[in-house]
């Protein structure tokens, strides 16, 4: 089979996990009305799908390489699609939670296979490969916030369930596509230590550069999903609140910067070098972060929100293939180590936020932004003197 037919299938699959992961955030505010949540029990909502993600990553990245790599996917995909049906028909939040926290568990293993897969699929041009993969993740962000403006234009749609139902019978599709693929086989790089073991966590941390990796990836979660799935409500709910449309509009500009960064950042490594463009990339970062708190106008928050989508976007996909560049053959401990401390981020993010918010209001806590900006910028300049 030849490798565009699998890579297709994991890029349309980012695209899907890109859109699904973030319209939570966008549609949070609609979610807390309908189901009666406080600004708390939004932070435990995105605790409990943390959970299941850092679960899942660490499971993934263990023992994912002992399976068939599509056909797992598939059978992945249709959990993660009947959980989605479960969640748009939530009455409550703790049937909300439990489905949430399963939803996390099986798309961080998709997650783990699509890097896995991509990186031995494409080892001469690992960077750029995965690159494309972490863009149509990106582009799957940045559609999330049209898709549910769209839709709430006509008023038979305009509910947090509907958008949620049509990704389930999305991932359906993904799912059937994945299947019939998993027919054939695939041909994949020749690793050094047999692909049918279970791989040692402990043997990578070990390494300076991967705890260098594992902290930058814990910044990275945390402000990624920190801005993701707070700024629409901080943005309603500010000293000048944006109404709700206009606060997904300017938010757009975030996964726009996001989707522009993974798209270029490989292009520019010939030109300033991994090291170089890791320090460019987070300084550009921090920039954003610092203006999405501290500008209040519709036209200045857009400015920041792509600032740091342009920092930020890179980031990923540059730290994990460079660390995979260093040791092949730990490709899969290395991506569900990159989940895991991302994963610890967001939960970090997600929980902290609600719970200041809760105590102090969401236009204070979302200092929280700027001050987790500071940590990622610190992490990216430790691990860029480690490659």
């Amino acid at each position: 089979m030849k490798r565009a037919y699998p890579a297709a299938l994991i890029y349309v699959g980012f695209f899907l996990l890109g859109l699904q992961l973030i319209l939570w955030g966008v549609l949070l505010p609609d979610i807390r009305a309908d189901l009666n949540m406080s600004a708390a029990t939004s932070g435990w909502f995105f605790l409990t799908m943390t959970l299941g993600t850092i679960s899942g990553s660490f499971l993934g990245g263990k023992y994912v390489q002992k399976f068939e790599f599509l056909r797992l996917f598939a059978g992945l995909a249709l959990c993660v699609a009947s959980l989605l049906a479960l969640i748009s028909y939530s009455q409550d939040v703790w049937q909300l939670f439990v489905c949430a926290g399963l939803f996390g568990l099986f798309a961080s293993v998709m997650f783990t296979i699509g890097h896995t897969l991509i990186a031995r699929l494409f080892a001469e041009k690992r960077a750029r490969m995965m690159g494309i993969m972490d863009f149509m993740f990106s582009l799957g962000t940045l559609a999330a916030p049209f898709f549910v403006i769209v839709l709430y234009w006509s008023p038979d749609l305009a509910s947090w369930r509907v958008p949620v139902r049509l990704m389930a019978a999305s991932v359906v599709l993904l799912a059937a596509w994945a299947y019939a693929l998993s027919r054939h086989p695939l041909q994949l790089a020749v690793l050094a230590s047999a692909p049918k073991t279970s791989l040692s966590y402990r043997d990578a941390l070990v390494k300076p550069e991967f705890v260098a990796l594992a902290l930058a990836m814990f910044g990275y979660g945390a402000v990624e999903w920190g801005n993701g799935n707070w700024f629409v409500s901080y943005a309603v709910a500010a000293e000048q609140p944006l109404a709700a449309e206009q606060a997904r509009l300017v938010f757009a500009f975030f996964t726009g910067g996001m989707v522009i960064s993974r798209l270029g950042f490989s292009f520019l490594i010939p030109v300033f070098g991994v090291r170089l463009l890791l320090r460019v990339l987070g300084s550009c970062m921090l920039l954003g972060a610092i203006g999405v708190r501290a500008f209040e106008s519709a036209e200045a928050l857009s400015l920041a929100n792509l600032l740091l989508g342009l920092g930020l976007g890179g980031l990923y996909p540059l730290l994990l293939a460079t660390a995979m560049d260093i040791s092949p053959e730990q490709g899969p401990v290395l991506s569900g180590l990159s989940n895991i401390a991302g994963s610890l981020g967001s939960q970090l993010a997600g929980l902290g936020i609600g719970l200041w918010a809760q105590a102090q209001g969401l236009t204070t806590a979302f200092y929280f932004i700027p001050l987790l900006a500071v940590w990622l910028q610190g992490a990216v300049w430790g691990f860029s003197r480690r490659v």
